[in-house]
């Protein structure tokens, strides 16, 4: 990360504000992937329910403080003019989704998953003007990364009836044996121990061999015993994608949109096309692709009802009028918390104009950042790490939920792809930033 924030006037002012800077990033980060109430017990009949609003104060108000007193300190800096651009692009797309979220039955639940993860994105994009250079950068990511994979390793040895899944579980007792820690299912897990081994890296690479290779060690045993099997192959396999995409810019498109667009195909086409379905089956793939057919059956369904608006946010799922309408006799998908695919979640959201303009954030803002670096000749680690948590999270969000979630457990994701985005674009202009810093006579600091 070359310099985002340029530096204050004095030194004592540089140290009180990195000081504050440092213990706002790290709460921010430990609060997205841990939260105040972690390790779950998926053994109790409400952890089935559809009752969705079951956060309690103190969780609403560090949703609020945590983002906003990073967005503070952040608007301190001569970056302040940086934060959240395109402005015009993130404008349009929040109202939009705030239009929908209005209009939607459950429009008190819509806003509220509204504002929590438009507050992820504010504070996933300050917390970039936190740091103070590339090496501080990677200092925080390591109290976080090992805070996080410690954590889930403690409840593994002290408390493996919330740390490993088992057959007396309400919803997926199937996957008893395998390990959650304190998250609410293996899969999320899995998702972060995949973007924690990213960081060890970027560790290794920026700041201390010893440190992010033990990150990267302890991340990937973890992650080889939640039964990820996708994640498992990611890991390596968005390393090798990151090398092509960096290395060869003609594949770029064709990798990222292109890769993406030909998995939702194939995948989601499956559930709605018999002859894909029986092509899938004949690759030796399982076509359902572990049940989630039936789930974006339903989804489609009800997309087809409101294409244009969708439902808004948190108000499809786990609704009464889902749970207990008369699609429960015809399937079990009824019980799902989520569509496990993100872009026929952001359908459900918003739309096909929601959809249109997250894929012009999620892949064209990405896309010309990196085009940007590119002509610059080199990219430095920290947009190695932006890279490679950008590729994983436009891919496993195929077949997971991970997009606008505001859900303890599912938000690591979310934070870390906008810091991702927004990351790329402060790499892609670092120089023209190094510049204008020289000609003011002025060091350019993280």
């Amino acid at each position: 990360m070359r310099s985002p924030a340029a530096a204050a006037i004095s030194s004592p002012e540089i140290d009180h504000r990195s000081m504050i800077g440092s213990l706002l990033f790290i709460a921010i980060f430990l609060f997205v992937a841990i939260s105040i109430n972690p390790f779950y017990d998926l053994t109790l009949p409400s952890s089935a329910s559809i009752e969705t609003d079951n956060s309690s104060r103190l969780n609403q108000l560090l949703f609020i403080f945590l983002p906003l007193g990073a967005l503070a300190c952040a608007m301190m800096t001569p970056m302040r003019g940086t934060l959240l651009q395109p402005w015009w692009l993130m404008l349009t797309l929040f109202l939009w989704l705030l239009f929908v979220s209005l209009i939607s039955n459950h429009s008190f639940n819509g806003l509220k998953a509204l504002f929590v993860t438009s507050l992820i994105v504010v504070g996933a994009n300050a917390c970039l003007l936190l740091p103070r250079s590339e090496t501080h950068f990677a200092k925080l990511l390591a109290i976080g990364t090992l805070a996080c994979i410690g954590l889930a390793y403690y409840g593994i040895f002290f408390l493996p009836y919330f740390s490993i899944h088992s057959a007396a579980e309400v919803s997926e007792p199937m996957h008893a044996g395998l390990w959650r820690g304190y998250f609410p299912h293996k899969n999320n897990a899995a998702a972060a121990m995949v973007l924690f081994a990213f960081c060890g890296i970027f560790i290794m690479r920026t700041w201390s061999r010893l440190v992010g290779l033990t990150i990267v060690v302890s991340a990937t045993w973890f992650l080889m015993h939640t039964g990820g099997k996708t994640a498992s192959a990611m890991l390596p396999a968005i390393i090798l994608l990151a090398w092509l995409f960096e290395k060869f810019p003609l594949l770029r498109i064709p990798l990222s949109f292109g890769g993406v667009a030909a998995f939702n195909l194939v995948a989601v086409g499956a559930a709605l096309s018999p002859a894909l379905s029986e092509l899938v089956t004949s690759l030796g793939v399982d076509a359902t692709f572990t049940n989630r057919t039936d789930i974006w059956r339903l989804a489609f369904n009800a997309i087809s009802q409101f294409p244009m608006t969708g439902f808004g946010l948190k108000s499809f799922w786990r609704t009464q009028e889902l749970v207990y309408g008369g699609e429960g006799l015809e399937t079990w998908a009824i019980q799902a918390s989520h569509a496990h695919n993100s872009y026929v979640e952001i359908l459900l959201i918003g739309g096909i104009p929601a959809l249109v303009l997250s894929l012009i954030w999620f892949f064209a803002v990405p896309l010309r950042s990196f085009s940007k670096i590119g002509a610059q000749g080199k990219i430095s680690h920290s947009g190695r790490l932006f890279l490679r948590i950008w590729l994983y999270m436009i891919f496993t969000t195929c077949l997971e939920s991970l997009l606008y979630e505001s859900s303890a457990g599912y938000i690591i994701g979310w934070f870390l792809f906008c810091m991702a985005i927004f990351g790329l674009r402060y790499e892609a202009n670092a120089v023209h930033i190094e510049e204008e810093s020289m000609r003011r006579g002025k060091p350019a600091h993280a």
